[in-house]
């Protein structure tokens, strides 16, 4: 692999961005390395797109939603990449690899690329590996990049810490408990859609609409853009345009404010910290002296011999 043909990346070609995915997602220490290099030469051509993080509740139809809401964008001349984030059952090797065969007509598209997360099992590499793709994808000339979170609860704070615009799907009705969506979620979405707003469920949809507008007013948002709700059916694609033209509404926004650049800015300063961090820990675990007296120091702490803290600087000490 190491005749890797940065131009074609760069052209849009798809075999050449699923290539510098697979080095990208590879564990061998001779793909990372290589793959770092591909990142540093595609840096100047990423960036250029919108990233849209996609989260909600099981059963939201979110694959029906992505998959109509990416048909719109192409139809508007966008190219589409859909990146999933997944860090669900390290048993069943990661990835739910369905996301194909569930947005089977977006999937057939020229102008889309849908990329399965990698099977992982730990948050954090899922979270690095998809912000490169993102990075090869921006490069490769797609304008819209959307972050699907599969799994629930800590991914939707990594997507959220990865995209421009942060949305959850949510259910008509169930306005009373939230659907068991967390405050913290609702905190970071800049816009709550509620989908499957059509036939009988259209007048539930409009009153969860209302109650979640009133719930979104008492949250407090610092930022430039009061977040929005809105209702949609991408089964019946009602809407979908409504959604799209509420993003722009945004970007263009976000653009005037100079909002924009201080967001990717700090999600960049964010992700450099906890690479640091995650570097720091693989250093340590891989550290002789560490291995060696982590035994004793665990049997020790358990016992109540020393303190949590004083083992961890001696552990700290080797460093």
């Amino acid at each position: 692999m190491s005749n890797f043909d940065l131009e074609s990346l760069l052209s849009g070609n798809r075999r050449s961005l699923a290539k510098a995915i697979t080095l990208v997602e590879s564990k061998l220490t001779a793909h990372r390395e290589q793959a770092q290099s591909i990142l540093e030469q595609v840096l100047p051509h990423s960036g250029n797109s919108i990233r849209i993080g996609i989260t909600g509740v099981p059963g939201v139809g979110k694959s029906t939603f992505i998959e109509a809401f990416g048909l719109y964008l192409i139809e508007q001349g966008k190219r589409v990449a859909v990146l999933a984030v997944d860090p669900s059952s390290p048993i069943a090797g990661g990835s739910i690899l369905g996301d194909k065969t569930r947005m089977e007509e977006l999937s057939r598209r020229e102008e889309a690329f849908i990329r399965p997360s990698p099977a992982e099992g730990a948050l954090g590499g899922v979270a690095q590996k998809t912000r490169e793709t993102m990075l090869l994808c921006e490069a490769s000339g797609y304008d819209v990049i959307l972050v699907e979170t599969v799994g629930v609860g800590q991914s939707e704070y990594q997507v959220a810490g990865m995209v421009d615009f942060f949305m959850v799907l949510m259910l008509p009705g169930g306005g009373d408990e939230l659907q068991g969506i967390k405050k913290g979620i609702m905190e970071l979405a800049d816009a709550l859609v509620i989908n499957k707003a059509d036939g009988d469920s259209e007048r539930l949809a409009t009153m969860t609409q209302r109650q979640y507008t009133s719930a979104m007013n008492l949250l407090r948002h610092t930022s430039f853009w009061t977040p929005r709700v809105m209702t949609c059916s991408a089964l019946k694609t009602i809407n979908i345009d409504a959604v799209w033209g509420m993003i722009v509404d945004y970007y263009f926004q976000a653009v005037q404010e100079h909002a924009f650049q201080g967001k990717r800015a700090q999600q960049n300063r964010d992700w450099m910290h906890q690479l640091v961090n995650e570097m720091l820990l693989l250093k340590l675990s891989g550290n002789s002296q560490v291995k060696a007296m982590l035994p004793q120091l665990e049997q020790e702490v358990e016992s109540q011999d020393i303190t949590a803290f004083a083992a961890a600087r001696r552990i700290m000490d080797k460093l």
